[in-house]
Formats: structure tokens, sequence, C-alpha cells
């Protein structure tokens, strides 16, 4: 990937970012970064056996429409980037390699970047791959009512957000090839050296 020093992955929600982002920083001895440990939107609202969905967490989902959810978190995202940018900006001036994850990674943003040594790419898979996902982290089938309602506005949510960042990298006209399958029973290796094939931006 030559003079590379950024690499950043994006995508919707539970499409494997993290585990591909960590395969590659490990290939390319970067620190690996997501973006949600800037400043954390309402996360997931399922239980796990190490997270119990917050009050106002549950609220946000339950209140909210699909197209209000959407519009919470890229407003959110909007408020962050700032901090991303200035995190690339210093990993790509020489502060360390460094590959970041997260759904804050709007195209648009991305493009608009102007540092050197950074490639782009965006994971995406189809809606019931994301779905099997979710139901399985979550425990779908033993869920309550209000547990899968929950789930279920998370995922549509999830799916908003996909169709309108495939509408924004078709938009831009950007390289097919930044747009990575990450489903269809590829593995996270496989995934991770798509990604690896992305030529970074240079000076």
């Amino acid at each position: 990937m030559g003079d590379l020093r950024v690499v950043l992955i994006g995508g919707t929600s539970n499409v494997g970012k993290s585990a591909v982002a960590q395969v590659v920083a490990d290939r390319l001895e970067f620190t690996c970064r997501s973006t949600d440990g800037l400043a954390r939107h309402p996360g997931r609202p399922w239980r796990t056996p190490e997270w119990e969905v917050p009050t106002h967490v549950a609220e946000h989902y339950r209140t909210l429409t699909v197209e209000e959810l959407v519009s919470s978190v890229l407003e959110h995202y909007e408020r962050l980037w700032p901090r991303i940018e200035g995190l690339i900006a210093q990993h790509a001036h020489g502060q360390g390699g460094l590959v970041l994850e997260g759904s804050a990674l709007w195209p648009t943003r991305v493009a608009a970047l102007t540092v050197p040594h950074t490639a782009a790419v965006w994971l995406t898979a189809e809606d019931t791959v994301v779905r099997e996902r979710v139901h399985g982290a979550g425990g779908y089938t033993r869920a309550t009512a209000e547990e899968r309602y929950l789930m279920d506005k998370f995922l549509a949510r999830s799916a908003r957000y996909q169709s309108l960042m495939r509408a924004e990298i078709a938009g831009l006209g950007l390289d097919p090839a930044r747009v990575v399958d990450a489903g269809d029973g590829r593995s996270v290796e496989a995934v991770a050296n798509a990604v690896l094939r992305i030529s970074p931006r240079t000076p």
C-alpha cells in the first residue's frame, strides 16, 4: 500500500468493521482505534453478559422514528468530525500508523480530506447478514417482545444508514473498489486482504 500511514474503515453498525480493522492493524503494525472511543452515541439496545441497556438508550430507540434515529446519529457524527479529522491529520503527518474504523467516517467528509498517505474503504453487507449478526448477538429468539422491538429499530436504522451511505459513495463517483463486501460468507481475513489492496492518497 505504498507510503501508508492511515487506513479508514467506514460502514454501518455490525458490518464487521472492528474485526477487520484489527486484522489490518496487526498486519501493518499500526494502532487500531474506533470513532466510538472519541464520543459514543447511544449504542446497541440489547443485553449481553457484560452490558445492561441503560434506560436512556432504550428510550432513544423506543421513541424515535427510523428517520429521526438516522438524523440523530448523523448529527452526532457531524459534531464529532473535527476531532476525527484532527486525529487523522496527526497520524498522516507522522505520528505513527493508524487504522481508524467507525460509522462516523461518512463518505462526503472523508472524500474532502486533503491529508496524504491515507486510504479509505467502506464495508457493506446485505441487510440479512447484518440482521443475523444482531439477532445472534442479542439473543433475539430468547428476547422479550420489548427487546425484539428495540433490536428491530436498531436494524432499521442500520439499514437506512447503509442505503444513504451507498448513495453518497455513488454520488461522489468514488472508485467502486473502495466499497468492500463484508458479507456473503467472506472471512475477516479475506475482507482485510481487500482493504489492504486499496491505494493510499499521495501528497
